[in-house]
Order: C-alpha cells, then structure tokens, then sequence
C-alpha cells in the first residue's frame, strides 16, 4: 500500500477549504493545507464578502446617523471618507485572520503558504517564497482556490484610475465621481456604499434590469431606491473601450456615449483561480471562465481530486462554499455520496436596503402554472419599525393557494439576511409544518422585525376565497 505524507491536501482557505480540511482533521485525518497568500482566510476574508460587507455596515450606520431626526438638532450631518471605514473593515479582517488560523493550529493542520501546483494526482508541489519547492503528496486532493474578478485584456488595470474588486480596497482617494461597470451583485454593492459616502455613481449595466435572477418586484425596488439615492443607472449598455488620464477615466460605451469619472470599478465577472495549478499534469482542464466540473460528490473526473466553492461555479457564495467543503469531506470519509446542498439556498445581497430571498420567485412559479398567493408586510407598519425608524422594507410569502405550502421568501430592507432564516428553517420542514399558517398560530416576541412573517401570513390567508 503506497505510503502519502497526508491523507489528504486542501488547496485554498476560504470558506470550502477551510470546512473541507477542519472537518477531515476532526475525524483524525492528516491534513495539510496550502494557500497561496501569506495568511489563510482566502478571498472571502482579505478581499471579497468580509470586507465589502464592513464597508457595507459603516456606510449603512452613517446614512442612518444623518437621517435620525434624534440627532438633526445636535450634529447636523457626519461624514466619512473611503479611506476612513477601509480601516475599521480591515480591523475586521484581522481579527477573521486570526480566528481562521486558531482553527487550523487546534485542529493540528498542517499550513504551507505558497503557490500550489499538481505533478501528479496523488502529489503536489508548492513554490514558497524563498523559492524552494516543497512537495507533498495525500491520498486525496481538495480544489478550493476560489475566483477572482474578471479583466478584459482590452483594459488596463495598472492604470491607477482603474480598480478591480479586488484592488477598490486600496483606494486612496476619495472620489468625487466612479463609474462601476457591472450592475451585478459585488457592482450594486458597492454602488451603495459609494452612494452613502456622498460620492456620484454612474452603474452600467448590460442588462434591461438589475439582477434578474431575484424576484422582479425586489429588483424593481432596489432600483427605485438607488434611483432616489442619486445613483444613475444606465441599463443596456456595453463598454466600446476605456481611455485613462491623469485626472480621471473616460468610459466610451457601444451606444456612443461617454462617461467621465474619476475612477473605474470593473466588476462584470469572476474567473476561478486554477490556471496557475498545472491541471494537464493531472488529465483535468478548466473551462473558459476557469471552473471545473464536478458531479454530486464534489469529485472532478479525477476521482481522489475533489473541488469546491467558486472554483466549480454556481452558486458561488460564501455560504455555500462552507457546506461544499463539509460535504465533499464527509463523502471522502464515508467513501459514498450521501449528502447534498440543501434545495433552496438563501440568497444575501447586502445593499442599502439589504435584499435576501429563499425558494421560488413570483415569475418561476406563474412560468411553472403553480397556483400560488402573497402575503405581504411592510417594514414601517410593524411596531420595531417604527421604534427603529425603518421607513423602507418588506417581507413577501409565495404560498401554494390550495396546500398552502410556502414556495418562496423575498425580503427588502435592514437585516433582511438575518430576517430570511425564520422563514427558510419553516421551508425545510417535511409533512404539513411548511405551510404558512405556522406564522399565524406561532407566537413571536414583540416588538420585533421577525413579526412580519405573521403579519405577511394573515395578510396572505386574508385573500384566498
């Protein structure tokens, strides 16, 4: 029998890599980790979902300072510069850093930082910094590189008025006026963000509307509330080329337009980090957006080479990504395919207004003939709304008009992340414990935000007949 260093190599650290290697080592696998940068984390913790979302929360907190009518007698208004909440998002950062690597040294996984590469399916070799090459071999092998943002070659991102959402956190400045190109989910991020902090934004966007794959009436309502916030969004457009100068960026759009700003934020896009892994050692190829295939264990074709998270595509969260990691690790141990993603996962688009949604939309169901209702609540009728001055937000249920099985959760407005969960663990429930009447014969504490499921639900029931 062929004797490895390991029982099995994680490549990665964020959050597949990490839940794929903990969970190994709790059930007394040898494991070793290798990432890439010089502390583990991975994108979602040094560039992506934890430090955008920090951004998010200070930027969040400001506006909702400015707007009190508490404090409009006291401090007229408060401002923050760009550089100014990048520290406290980075202090963030540092405490995640050492929280992730507290795992890892409990958990006696072995950590290589370096760029790893494949020479065999069964060895790997890492390029550290002081250019020695280290090789380590397991018996099993953990893809989790993750993606990073998408650049066209026609752009030029040395120009230091162009960003990536990647290099956005080194901005120094702060802008008067930024273009983002992409009116996807990092792009309508940070379009608030910017929009809080007073700065002008221009969102280009090559579709007809905003993140279409939500509810329609959520979108419609994330672009009204951009729209009244000041950010102007140019739906159907493309980029013919980008001309950079010394004091800004002009973007010349396919339409014949021109904006000017003083920077660029180019966020259409992600490319799964495997194209520095020496794949064609191992038989595996990427496909053009740099993902691999894998099927319902997290096997690729290889099958002691496993991968998760954005490196294999949708739905490319971060809390996805964790369960993948979990997963694939347990079918390793068990030698099976037992377990899978749960069917309906939550969506978390952190906005200002956040937006979250579970299960089905209002235009998935009428294209499926499903005979459903609604049931709505808004945010500034509930009780907590009022104390908390929460003037903009909703909760909608989609239930099925003759069962009255709950089909889909969508929720705009503060805390909806947070808010989506009561409604999902309902969802999950098997026999008649997913139905909407639960939100009527529940009890709920009260003064609070989670009241609307209830106030959805008699508004729901009120209108079958």
């Amino acid at each position: 029998m062929t004797q490895y260093d390991y029982d099995a190599i994680v490549i990665g650290s964020g959050p597949g890599g990490e839940a794929a290697a903990i969970n190994l080592a709790k059930h007394k696998k040898k494991v070793a980790l290798i990432e890439r940068y010089n502390k583990v984390g991975g994108g979602c913790t040094h560039w992506g979902t934890i430090p955008s979302k920090a951004l998010r929360h200070s930027v969040a907190r400001l506006i909702e300072f400015n707007g009190s009518p508490l404090y409009g007698d006291i401090i007229r208004s408060a401002s923050l510069t760009f550089s100014d909440i990048l520290k406290q998002a980075q202090s963030v950062v540092r405490e995640q850093v050492g929280l992730r690597s507290s795992f890892y040294d409990r958990n006696r996984v072995d950590v290589y930082y370096g760029e790893a590469s494949f020479v065999d399916k069964h060895t790997v070799q890492v390029s550290q910094s002081d250019d020695d090459l280290l090789k380590l071999s397991a018996e099993n092998i953990v893809i989790a590189t993750g993606s990073r943002p998408y650049r066209p070659d026609d752009i030029d991102f040395d120009h230091p008025r162009v960003y990536d959402s990647d290099t956005i956190l080194s901005l120094e400045r702060n802008p008067r006026h930024v273009i983002i190109y992409g009116a996807g989910v990092i792009g309508c991020e940070y379009a608030s963000i910017f929009r809080g902090l007073g700065v002008k934004v221009d969102l280009v966007n090559m579709r007809d509307q905003l993140l279409s794959f939500l509810d329609k009436e959520i979108t419609d309502s994330l672009s009204y509330h951009l729209w009244n916030s000041g950010v102007n969004i140019r739906n159907n457009e493309e980029y013919d080329r980008v001309e950079g100068s010394n004091d800004g960026v002009i973007v010349h759009l396919k339409s014949g337009k021109q904006i000017k700003a003083d920077c660029l934020l180019f966020a259409n896009g992600r490319t799964g980090n495997t194209d520095k892994l020496n794949l064609k050692a191992v038989g595996l190829e990427a496909n053009s957006r740099g993902q691999l295939e894998v099927n319902a264990c997290y096997q690729t074709k290889i099958n002691n080479i496993y991968a998760v998270g954005d490196v294999i595509g949708y739905p490319s969260l971060a809390s996805a990504a964790l369960d993948q990691g979990r997963i694939a690790a347990a079918n390793m141990l068990q030698e099976a395919c037992n377990l899978r993603l749960v069917e309906d996962i939550p969506t978390g688009i952190y906005t200002i207004p956040e937006i979250s949604s579970v299960g089905k939309t209002e235009q998935q169901l009428t294209a499926e003939k499903i005979p459903y209702e609604i049931g709505r609540a808004q945010f500034k009728d509930l009780a907590r709304g009022q104390i908390a001055d929460t003037k903009v937000g909703s909760l909608k249920i989609l239930f099925h008009r003759e069962n009255k099985k709950i089909l889909g959760i969508h929720c705009f407005g503060e805390r909806s992340s947070e808010i989506i969960h009561i409604g999902q663990a309902i969802m999950q429930q098997k026999g008649e414990g997913n139905t909407i009447e639960y939100f009527v014969n529940t009890t709920f504490n009260y003064p609070t935000m989670a009241e609307a499921y209830r106030v959805a639900a008699l508004n729901g029931l009120n209108r079958l007949f």
